[in-house]
């Protein structure tokens, strides 16, 4: 039986600027995580107004991934949340390895995304609690928590 120990594991994210559905191609091919937004855009002010958390998600190339939910179901699925005149909007986060993985479970327990389905519930016993630090671009995720197993 493996055990965990209580020593917690800090990770910090600086998210990197908001990108819009149609500049979804401009996202780069790095290892992190990312949030998926509803959000507006107010062409003459030239600003974005984040609404809502949909979905957190990593992968190993963030901007292939992205535009793979976007050309499938899941893509479908997001834009089904979105209210009129709101567009999808990305944020991304560079961080590798299991590291990634990790961040990723203590975002979405944390935060609990209305388009995911794990981690939802309960953060993984394999890894001991988790402190993540978030700035930048990060709209509506906490700066600073830490995610525990129940």
């Amino acid at each position: 039986m493996s055990m965990t120990t209580s020593t917690t594991s800090t990770i910090t994210l600086a998210y990197k600027g908001y990108r819009r559905e149609p500049n979804a191609g401009g996202i780069p091919n790095e290892s992190g995580v990312y949030s998926v937004y509803a959000c507006t855009h107010n062409r003459a002010a030239g600003t974005v107004s984040i609404r809502r958390l949909l979905y957190i998600g990593e992968s190993a190339s963030v901007g292939n991934r992205i535009r793979q939910h976007l050309s499938g179901a899941t893509g479908r699925s997001w834009k089904k949340r979105l209210l009129g005149g709101e567009q999808l909007c990305f944020a991304f986060a560079s961080i590798s390895g299991t590291t990634r993985e990790r961040a990723e479970a203590a975002l979405i327990y944390k935060h609990k995304p209305p388009e995911n389905t794990e981690h939802i519930d309960s953060f993984p016993k394999k890894w001991s609690p988790t402190t993540v630090k978030t700035s930048g671009k990060n709209r509506l995720l906490s700066p600073h928590f830490t995610a525990r197993s129940s």
